[in-house]
């Protein structure tokens, strides 16, 4: 069992906080009762993420942002692939059958997707949480205030000010939140969702920078005022897709206590690596079981070599092409100062589309 079948049966509550449709439900849910009412009719939640939430219900608006934000970079990283994450988008609509305990979506299964899954989520939440701290919305957390006084780089001296990002703060929240399904077993997968959990957390901070305002006259910095700020989410989704392709194997010690790697010629994995368990399937045909939703259907690159050819994309099945007509900016010229003006072209280019397996080897589990 893993954090995220809470996260994702919370999603709908999240979401309608978060929507501009305003009978307000923030506000529905003070009136219905407290916060105590809504976190405890939270399906799928443990004792200590309810905690959580009675005790920080702003917190979860925060973190349906988060949702929202590694969703959309997982599907960014995967676009290319057969498993293209976009399972957990429509598996919003089917909450309670497909992230439910007795189901096997991929982030439930021991593979290298589970891996980032757990990763790219967790991290998610740091940067939603560490976001909402530096722009006053929790009420539990502000700027960093450890980033005080005065300071030396390599640059010379500078005084901190501004509003440096909490990311202690957010590692914290999100390693309460996130990992306390996880804490409550014992088994290989959730020592292996625990070590992915952290990962993501670590690869957040990895990315902090410091950025500075320079004072003094006609910008001659005689004085610095300095702060520390995460960098775009993106540079935390490449590198955790690289960390993807790097993951390692492993199996579990015979004391229960930590993993062994699989192949003895690799290296032991730290605690940046990514790791997994199992093997991941092909994702070629609809498995709900396996998070998969096949690849019949999908645009796939006739020029290709890569993983979006067309060869791989459609596993062998072939691919249908169809030739569309659609609008493009062209002939842009640059005008003084400063425009770009285009004109609108019809554009004929033709899709290739993968076939659907034939009706004896398609395995539909909806």
């Amino acid at each position: 069992m893993n954090f995220l079948s809470g996260i994702w049966w919370s999603l709908p509550l999240v979401l309608v906080w978060a929507t501009p449709p305003v009978t307000s439900s923030w506000w529905y849910m003070g009136a219905v009762g407290s916060s105590r009412v809504m976190c405890d009719n939270v399906p799928g939640l443990v004792s200590r993420q309810r905690q959580l939430c009675r005790r920080h219900p702003e917190a979860m608006l925060s973190i349906g942002r988060g949702v929202a934000a590694w969703t959309a970079e997982c599907q960014h990283q995967f676009r290319r692939h057969r498993w293209d994450c976009n399972a957990l988008e429509r598996g919003q609509r089917l909450l309670g059958r497909l992230f439910s305990p007795n189901a096997a979506p991929v982030h439930m299964a021991g593979s290298r997707e589970s891996a980032f899954v757990h990763a790219i989520s967790s991290a998610g939440v740091v940067f939603a949480i560490t976001r909402a701290c530096s722009q006053g919305e929790l009420k539990s957390c502000s700027c960093d205030p450890k980033k005080k006084g005065s300071a030396r780089d390599s640059k010379g001296h500078f005084d901190w000010g501004g509003c440096s990002d909490n990311i202690d703060y957010g590692i914290k929240f999100a390693r309460a939140f996130v990992d306390a399904k996880e804490r409550k077993g014992k088994d290989a997968r959730a020592l292996m969702n625990l070590h992915n959990n952290r990962a993501g957390r670590k690869a957040v901070k990895r990315f902090l920078k410091q950025e500075c305002k320079c004072h003094g006259v006609s910008g001659s910095c005689t004085l610095r005022t300095c702060w520390l700020a995460m960098a775009d989410f993106r540079k935390t989704g490449d590198y955790l897709w690289k960390k993807y392709n790097g993951a390692i194997q492993v199996v579990m010690n015979q004391d229960g206590t930590g993993f062994t790697v699989a192949n003895k010629r690799f290296k032991k994995p730290t605690k940046n690596d990514l790791v997994y368990f199992e093997s991941s399937p092909d994702y070629c045909i609809r498995d709900r079981d396996v998070g998969s939703l096949g690849t019949a259907g999908r645009v796939c690159n006739q020029t290709s070599r890569g993983m979006d050819s067309c060869e791989v994309m459609c596993c062998g099945r072939g691919y249908d092409t169809s030739r569309v007509s659609r609008m493009t900016k062209c002939e842009c010229k640059f005008h003084w100062c400063c425009a770009v003006r285009c004109q609108d072209c019809l554009e004929v280019v033709d899709i290739h589309t993968c076939k659907a397996p034939k009706s004896a080897g398609w395995i539909s589990r909806t």
